[in-house]
């Protein structure tokens, strides 16, 4: 080929490209928005190890077929990296128009490696949802940065999260829990074998690490920005010595641990560990619900406080359902949705609505909500540590997997 050929095969690339971006769906135009979905069908990438959200994820289907014909497949992961990778294997291979991923749950240092690698829906289409209206920008500055990296509308806040402990009352006294990570040391040596934590990269695994991170570094301020190089090794220092002292003292001596938090939440049931934890303040009123828990559970935190974030959708920049995908993260954003999921019959996961924008009717629904005997109050919560910048997170979990994963 010519050099002039190759440079009209290029410009040709190029014209296809932005046809295939001039195609996309505009968010601010819902009627052309419902009528470009109508038939799709949308492949939601997202956690399935959870029977509740499961159920809930299968309910919003049904909801989304019946009301505006379009279908959701809810692609069960283990770890959102896998649909991320799925992306780049994609681009890689040059398919910028038929993704296999249309709508993932993500946030974190995977929303921050699809950002970079301009792996997302380029427009802000987040702020453009009809139902965007209800969000509580105002007292929530986690629906507009996702750990401390904007989001500037490339994803869809869905929920809430905070860390939150609880144990079984009838085994456990109140008065002996522990009150923030270097208690929770103290009350693991006194009692072997009765704590754990899943091994990282597990998501609740990941956030322990960085919850005990915040408590133990000489200064949690640098945790709001990317990892110093020349100071990351005196840094982690404290976190691994931390790691080291609990390490013979975790349930089976730290030779294995709990696969993730439904595998905690069992050895919960059981009498295995005495002491578990969630990114949910209504996960142990949930798991009661479910009969999956005693009814003498309980929930607890640290007075100074835990991890808390919002958690999103995000839509690939090669989705195939970008509409169906866009109408999907509009309904899971609606009141009607957002009530469900908090509600702990269902999930118990907290909203990213303002009560105070909802209509009145609604707004009375969410005050009724019976949150369940093991839930705290906002009050007894303690304030919100907020979550690192995604480099420290990607940096940990490689230390720790040099320091205690197979084969150490």
């Amino acid at each position: 080929m010519t050099r002039f050929g190759a440079f009209l095969a290029a410009l040709a690339m190029i014209g296809s490209i932005n046809a295939v971006r001039a195609a996309d769906p505009d968010a601010s135009d819902w009627p052309a928005v419902l009528a470009a979905a109508q038939g799709q069908t949308v492949y939601f990438n997202a956690w399935g190890g959870s029977q509740n959200i499961n159920a809930y994820l299968d309910w919003a289907a049904n909801v989304l077929e019946s009301r505006h014909g379009v279908s959701v497949v809810h692609v069960k992961l283990d770890n959102t990296a896998h649909a991320v990778a799925k992306v780049v294997a994609e681009k890689s291979a040059g398919n910028s128009d038929n993704g296999s991923v249309d709508l993932i749950w993500i946030n974190g240092e995977n929303f921050a490696s699809m950002k970079k690698q301009d792996l997302l829906l380029s427009e802000d289409w987040a702020t453009h949802l009809p139902n965007w209206r209800y969000v509580d920008v105002e007292n929530m500055p986690t629906v507009r940065t996702d750990f401390t990296v904007p989001t500037d509308g490339l994803e869809s806040p869905w929920g809430g999260a905070k860390l939150v402990f609880f144990y079984d009352s009838a085994r456990t006294d109140a008065a002996e829990l522990p009150d923030s990570a270097l208690e929770l040391l103290t009350w693991a040596q006194r009692n072997p074998g009765r704590f754990s934590y899943p091994a990282p990269p597990d998501f609740i695994g990941s956030s322990f690490l960085k919850q005990v991170l915040h408590e133990v570094i000489d200064d949690p301020k640098k945790l709001k920005k990317p990892v110093s190089e020349a100071s990351f090794t005196a840094d982690e220092a404290p976190l691994f010595a931390y790691l080291d002292e609990l390490q013979p003292y975790l349930w089976r001596k730290g030779a294995a641990y709990p696969k993730n938090y439904p595998d905690m939440k069992q050895k919960l049931a059981d009498g295995e560990l005495d002491i578990v934890f969630a990114f949910n303040p209504a996960e142990a009123s949930a798991g009661i619900a479910a009969g999956e828990l005693a009814r003498t559970v309980r929930s607890f935190s640290f007075s100074g406080g835990t991890l808390g974030n919002t958690h999103f959708v995000a839509i690939p920049y090669n989705a195939t359902a970008k509409a169906g995908a866009l109408v999907l993260a509009n309904f899971l954003l609606s009141p009607e949705a957002q009530l469900r999921k908090q509600d702990p019959a269902f999930w118990g996961d907290p909203t990213v609505l303002s009560l105070q924008k909802l209509p009145t009717e609604m707004r009375a629904r969410f005050e009724a909500l019976d949150l369940g005997a093991a839930t705290l109050r906002p009050d007894e919560l303690g304030p919100n540590l907020d979550e690192p910048h995604p480099s420290w997170m990607e940096r940990i979990e490689d230390a720790w997997l040099k320091r205690y994963g197979v084969g150490n």
